[in-house]
């Protein structure tokens, strides 16, 4: 399988709406058509098709007709693009936050912590 790059922007726009993050969760137990998507949301279909074309412009999912019916599924591997991101942004920040964490320390120590 190739390695599918995905724009981290549409992602994380798409990840920001909770109707969608619902329909992801929703997604996560497997394929369902569109009108199980739409059911508990209470939302006009139209308007579950535009998060749809959101969640599928950005990889999250993709859809297929089976007869009369819509199928979605999720597509994890974007996902993992994400993850990949935000892991790396976090060791940056902890190594970060470890470096004053240790600079404070020697500063603590240099000033004999008669402070209190």
């Amino acid at each position: 399988m190739a390695k599918y790059d995905p724009d981290l922007n549409l992602v994380f726009q798409a990840l920001s709406d909770p109707t969608r993050r619902a329909m992801l969760a929703a997604l996560g137990q497997g394929a369902v058509p569109v009108s199980d998507l739409a059911r508990p949301t209470g939302l006009a279909l139209p308007t579950v098709m535009r998060h749809l074309g959101v969640l599928e412009e950005a990889g999250l999912i993709a859809t297929r007709k089976q007869g009369r019916v819509r199928i979605c599924h999720m597509r994890p591997e974007t996902l993992g693009a994400a993850v990949d991101w935000l892991g790396q942004q976090r060791a940056i920040w902890e190594a970060r936050a470890d470096r004053l964490e240790d600079y404070v320390m020697r500063l603590m120590e240099q000033g004999g912590g008669d402070d209190a």
